[in-house]
């Protein structure tokens, strides 16, 4: 565990509960995100391997509890080896959503946590039209990350985007 805390810069919480994210203006579909671009920078400050890990795991540990109510089998990702669970909601009434996410592993709650922060603030369209290939690529999972982890962690991104689906 790092002994010094993250540093804002690096915290992709600092803005959840308090600020909802809006329409990032000059994006074009298909290019990039500027959010996914900062996510990458961030990850590419801490250099090895085992720094990102650690990260990752602080991230999974700054992720907020949620609500053992919601952790039914619906809202599991049955395809991870991992338990996950993870719901969206409507935030106050609007097309915004906000995710609730968790994870019984360390290094897949921190992914959790990433994606949690990336598709939260955002509407049903904007979530769907997220490159969540290019974070995972940017970030290198693939080569660090067992296949079978691999595999989750896109059945996670599904589960997400599944469930958006049914509500927008």
């Amino acid at each position: 565990m790092h002994s010094d805390p993250i540093p804002d810069r690096l915290d992709p919480y600092m803005s959840i509960s308090s600020e909802i994210p809006g329409e990032i203006p000059g994006e074009m579909p298909g290019e990039i995100s500027s959010e996914i671009k900062e996510i990458v920078e961030a990850f590419d400050l801490l250099g090895d391997w085992d720094q990102r890990y650690e990260y990752l795991v602080e991230l999974g540990e700054r992720l907020p509890s949620m609500d053992p109510a919601l952790k039914v089998d619906a809202n599991r990702v049955m395809e991870c080896m991992s338990t996950v669970h993870v719901v969206p909601e409507r935030v106050d009434g609007s097309d915004l959503l906000r995710f609730h996410g968790d994870c019984d592993t360390a290094i897949i709650k921190g992914v959790v946590a990433l994606l949690v922060r990336m598709f939260s603030g955002k509407t049903a369209a904007e979530i769907a039209a997220t490159d969540v290939d290019a974070l995972f690529t940017g970030l290198r999972l693939e080569e660090h990350l067992s296949p079978n982890r691999h595999v989750g962690v896109y059945a996670i991104v599904n589960k997400m985007k599944g469930q958006v689906a049914q509500i927008a």
